[in-house]
């Protein structure tokens, strides 16, 4: 078994369920045709990675999807929140024997496999790996032992959340990765060329 485990947190791609704030500008048709873009490209930079991946989906296991059985574990998120649902993914892999572990969302479209190769080197010799977003979040969050303060009391969501995460590991040892934006907003991809398509129908 590989030492090394990436949990990818997504939502079961239906109308009206998910990208709810770039819905609000572009509608929920496209938003759930670029969220399955997205998908896409999550499978395209983490299926030939060489780590143990699990898959967690938001409201059911679907068994026939882009998610190919062969190469993921699928599971259901459990928690209130975004907090409690990352805490219980990370608690459930260190239960399993995992030493390292690394969360990512599912909507990254400048994220890539040697991204991710770089994180899981970079735990090796550091506590704590981030990834910053642009958004004063995180897209990516990777721990040797399940440290239970970074899912408590953060406002997810918002802009404080990066800064609250690092406060809670100011003494221990961490390393930031490079910033990257993920796409909550129609401002996130507007001037993106691979989600033109997406966008035809915004233009005046």
């Amino acid at each position: 078994m590989s030492k090394n485990l990436l949990l990818i947190l997504t939502r079961n791609p239906e109308l009206g369920k998910c990208k709810t704030r770039l819905a609000s500008k572009v509608g929920d048709k496209a938003a759930l045709e670029i969220y399955k873009f997205l998908l896409d490209k999550t499978v395209s930079f983490t299926k030939d990675l060489k780590v143990e991946k699990w898959v967690y989906y938001s409201e059911e296991v679907w068994e026939n999807d882009i998610w190919n059985n062969n190469l993921y574990s699928k599971k259901l998120q459990t928690g209130t929140d975004l907090g409690e649902r990352m805490m219980n993914a990370f608690k459930e892999g260190f239960q399993a024997g995992f030493k390292n572990i690394i969360i990512i969302g599912s909507d990254m479209y400048h994220l890539n496999q040697s991204d991710l190769e770089e994180a899981f080197s970079k735990l090796e010799h550091h506590e704590y790996v981030i990834g910053p977003a642009e958004d004063g979040g995180y897209y990516l969050l990777g721990m040797k032992s399940l440290k239970t303060a970074l899912f408590q009391n953060k406002k997810w969501g918002t802009n404080t959340v990066l800064a609250d995460t690092l406060s809670d590991i100011k003494e221990d040892s961490f390393v930031l990765l490079n910033e990257k934006n993920d796409v909550d907003y129609y401002e996130d991809i507007k001037d993106i060329e691979a989600f033109a398509p997406f966008l035809k129908h915004m233009k005046k």
